[in-house]
């Protein structure tokens, strides 16, 4: 299983999409939330967890979706537990963050 990242700038700002390969085009509904996988906002490349991580740390903002996704956001510091949400029981964070 590989992670997929793409990068997002938009007004200056950076923000990093990260997805588990494995869920890209697919289509997730619960309670009146969607999860949208099939655009191409997460068709990223596949990279290693290291540049991941580096992308994610100099960014302003990170989206991320599935487990590994979640996992590696979470030990890179840019999101806390709190801020995940399942959908149909698939894991996704959205992060901001002011750079110093």
């Amino acid at each position: 299983m590989s992670l997929l990242a793409k990068v997002h700038k938009k007004d200056k700002k950076t923000i990093v999409a990260v997805c588990d390969s494995e869920l890209i085009g697919k289509v997730f509904d619960e309670n009146k939330v969607q999860l949208d996988l099939r655009g191409d906002f997460y068709k990223g490349e596949e990279k290693s967890q290291e540049e991941i991580g580096d992308l994610m740390r100099n960014a302003d903002g990170v989206n991320l979706v599935g487990e590994k996704a979640i996992e590696l956001g979470l030990s890179e510091g840019v999101i806390e537990k709190s801020q995940v949400v399942k959908v149909k029981g698939i894991p996704h964070a959205q992060g901001t963050f002011v750079q110093e």
